[in-house]
């Protein structure tokens, strides 16, 4: 691989990638896709005591098929490639908590969407977490190379079958192509986690010393990564431990992920997802904790990924439904790359409107942000997360309450004190039958509900106290949330 002059180059033995190059300079016009401050909302990660870098990685990686439950299986053995990895990191050695939360990014839109950052970056900071995104399929590299052609340039996927191989099909999806490889993917996140926790220089995790910091690796996905993640965790996962001795991540979210929603993807691109109802797209006996959380856009076509909550040591396992939240977010717009890069990446901006107006304004990051931390809890201290009933069904539909809002779920001042009726899908274009939408209670509704803005306020702060106490609530986002109510002109 060709390096700009002047980066680091690093040459790795032993499990891992290959070949480390970066971090990658940065300038006023030479810059990550995605960077923080290029977001459609800019951050300044030094106010909260951070950096941001990005590095190319290579190696090689075997494409697996998987014709039934259990590992995955060698198709084509050792195919080179290059990706990008994206980290954010408290800038002093000091502050970094040892956890490390990397993500597949998201390539839904065709381009990567920061959207792990986007949902939990408020624990993963306020903790001391570095958060690491991979670039995760082919059409988000292309989309990188319109964006930066000479930054990205090295970035490879290749198909390692040629196209007049029989094995080479014939037929892939839209988003795919036959000279590019989507199952190299899961080689290449088991690699950047073991460089992660490797000793070599070119790590950042290791500040500069000649160890990793890290204590834990946290695996997350969402949405289509979500289902990756169920590929990785049922196929790739066992054989990462039989190979090693010990997995490279100590634990998994998946987000807005299962049954017949998202719920597992091909492990090559040349066959077929495991089907529904197939035990390949569940989640049991992995070994390490897992969390499954879905939307109310979601949760009823992914009902079939609901199974009983274990505390059972080889078997640690929840299942959260987030009452009131959508799928598709603002947030997960506002937190990646800013529409003129994406347009320069040659893509469509994802619209924030709907049919019915803008994207659900619900705060789903309040959710994962406790999810985040009571995962941390559970690996490092053995206390088990708190359960939550999944949302009400009846009959195929859910069960509403007076205000059109669902029952059951995980819960928030949003419906235990409710302004608006809170819907998880809507009509229009691109994500919109997957992005919710709020329907504001009109002022009649309002002072028939709350007799005064003192009412309301002590009705929010007992919710917020009753969620902090069961570790549904962080202590930052219930004070936000008492603070935010009683700054409403409710009613």
């Amino acid at each position: 691989m060709k390096a700009t002059t002047d980066v680091p180059v690093a040459a790795l033995n032993g499990p891992g990638p290959k070949e480390i190059v970066g971090p990658l300079p940065v300038t006023d016009t030479a810059y990550p896709f995605g960077a923080a401050n290029h977001q459609a909302v800019p951050e300044d990660l030094s106010d909260v005591g951070y950096v941001e870098e990005e590095f190319l990685v290579s190696g090689d990686a075997n494409v697996y098929t998987w014709p039934a439950p259990g590992p995955a299986v060698v198709r084509t053995p050792d195919a080179p490639y290059t990706t990008r990895v994206l980290v954010r990191r408290p800038a002093k050695d000091q502050h970094f908590s040892g956890n490390v939360v990397v993500e597949m990014l998201n390539p839904s839109n065709l381009f990567d969407l920061n959207i792990g950052w986007a949902m939990a970056h408020e624990q993963m900071t306020a903790n001391g977490d570095a958060w690491v995104g991979i670039t995760a399929k082919p059409v988000a590299v292309d989309a990188l190379k319109n964006f930066d052609p000479e930054r990205y340039a090295a970035l490879a996927w290749d198909n390692p079958l040629s196209l007049d191989d029989p094995a080479n099909c014939q037929n892939v999806a839209a988003d795919s192509s036959r000279t590019t490889e989507n199952g190299l993917v899961w080689d290449i996140y088991t690699q950047v986690g073991q460089w992660l926790r490797s000793d070599d220089g070119s790590n950042p995790l290791t500040y500069g010393d000649a160890t990793s910091h890290v204590e834990h690796a946290y695996g997350w996905g969402y949405s289509q990564t979500g289902g990756y993640l169920v590929n990785y965790i049922n196929g790739i996962h066992p054989r990462v431990v039989e190979e090693f001795g010990k997995p490279v991540y100590d634990a998994y979210t998946v987000a807005v992920a299962g049954g017949a929603f998202a719920g597992a993807y091909p492990m090559n691109q040349c066959e077929s997802a495991p089907p529904v109802g197939d035990p390949r797209r569940d989640l049991h006996d992995v070994g390490v904790p897992v969390m499954r959380i879905m939307s109310q856009s979601d949760y009823l076509r992914g009902i079939g990924s609901r199974r009983p909550d274990s505390d059972e040591p080889g078997d640690r396992y929840r299942h959260y439904e987030m009452a009131g939240a959508g799928h598709a977010t603002p947030d997960e717009l506002y937190y990646s790359a800013a529409p003129k890069d994406i347009l320069r990446a040659g893509r469509n901006v994802p619209p924030q409107q709907c049919d019915q107006g803008p994207r659900s304004r619900f705060p789903s990051d309040i959710f994962f942000n406790a999810a985040l931390q009571n995962l941390d809890l559970w690996v490092r201290e053995g206390i088990a997360p708190p359960h939550a009933d999944p949302i009400l069904v009846a009959d195929g539909k859910p069960v509403l309450d007076e205000f059109g809002n669902v029952q059951g779920g995980l819960r928030s001042p949003f419906l235990e004190v409710p302004t608006s009726t809170w819907h998880g899908t809507a009509t229009g274009a691109s994500f919109c039958f997957i992005a919710g939408w709020e329907e504001p209670f009109d002022e009649a509704e309002l002072d028939a509900l709350y007799k005064n803005h003192g009412q309301y306020v002590r009705a929010v702060g007992q919710s917020v106290r009753e969620l902090e106490d069961q570790r549904f609530l962080t202590s930052y986002d219930a004070q936000q949330l008492r603070r935010a109510a009683a700054q409403q002109d409710i009613p």
